[in-house]
């Protein structure tokens, strides 16, 4: 028979080599990894895990474990594997109509919630994907309305089903809405907006990175934009303004060579106070400014 620990260990050094050969991204954490595959199959939490690595697996625990193991060298990522990817301590049910949240995105919101208080406040999220933008918000700041966009139908489904789910742990959870919509054009021309936010397609259809690691799985449609990656960053910038009320941000996520550019876009389009932000990874990859003054 196997144990936890023996598992564990053969494991690591399975995803080790694999992201040594470049099937996994720099992303993967082989260990942590490990341990969330463990915790999902057994239902255990990694101080179990650690304390009972001697516990010995059963046959149906072996297949299991396995059978993930095998998916995720394939380079295959865990949050679409499992279906499930945790975001802002949120456990927001993930598909291949969307995006995967990165950890990365939670320094935005960390951004927006250091910028405005629980004063009531309406928010767009533009190519919302599985909500997870907005349902961290929420989470944060009981007094706002959101709203919440995206052009794939199923990305909306999927946003609505993780409303359902969530529930319990966001409060008064009806003051979130999603609908489908190519940008603002189902936005009516009345509807404007304290904060409009998104994480919009912003790689070169040429970069090489589209063939490797977790994005050779996700959806072109939400990475991919014309322009060299800035079609998409462009049309919001210049669109936003018909929706922003009186000094309200505009947020984007982009490339982390791209803040320059973006920076250029919102000056281009009347901007004030643009300001760029950077990641957990020290890159300048938020770029948020006001529109129509203090």
């Amino acid at each position: 028979m196997i144990t936890i620990y023996t598992w564990l260990a053969n494991a690591v050094k399975a995803l080790e080599k694999a992201k040594n050969d470049g099937i996994l991204d720099g992303y993967c954490i082989p260990k942590r990894e490990v341990y969330y595959l463990l915790s999902h199959v057994l239902g255990k939490n990694s101080a179990y895990l650690m304390a009972f690595g001697e516990e010995q697996l059963n046959d149906v625990e072996i297949a299991q474990l396995n059978h993930i193991l095998e998916q995720r060298l394939e380079g295959r990522p865990i949050a679409y594997i499992l279906g499930i990817k945790e975001f802002w301590s949120l456990p927001l049910k993930v598909s291949q109509a969307t995006l995967i949240p990165r950890p990365d995105t939670e320094s935005l919101i960390e951004k927006i919630l250091e910028l405005y208080s629980n004063k009531a406040l309406s928010v767009l999220d533009l190519g919302t994907g599985t909500g997870a933008i907005v349902f961290a918000l929420a989470k944060e700041r009981p007094n706002w309305q959101f709203l919440g966009v995206d052009l794939i139908s199923d990305a909306v489904d999927l946003a609505l089903e993780n409303k359902v789910r969530l529930a319990q742990l966001i409060s008064d959870i009806d003051r979130i809405d999603f609908r489908q919509s190519n940008w603002f054009d189902t936005i009516d021309r009345e509807e404007c907006f304290d904060i409009i936010v998104s994480n919009p397609p912003y790689i070169c259809e040429s970069d090489e990175h589209l063939s490797q690691g977790d994005v050779r799985f996700e959806p072109k449609t939400a990475l991919v934009s014309l322009a060299n990656g800035l079609a998409d960053l462009n049309h919001i910038t210049k669109s936003a303004k018909k929706h922003l009320k009186k000094g309200g941000h505009l947020f984007l996520e982009h490339g982390y060579l791209q803040h320059e550019s973006v920076k250029t876009l919102f000056l281009s389009h009347g901007y004030k106070n643009i300001q760029s932000y950077q990641d957990y990874n020290g890159k300048d990859r938020i770029t948020f400014a006001q529109y129509g003054g203090l």
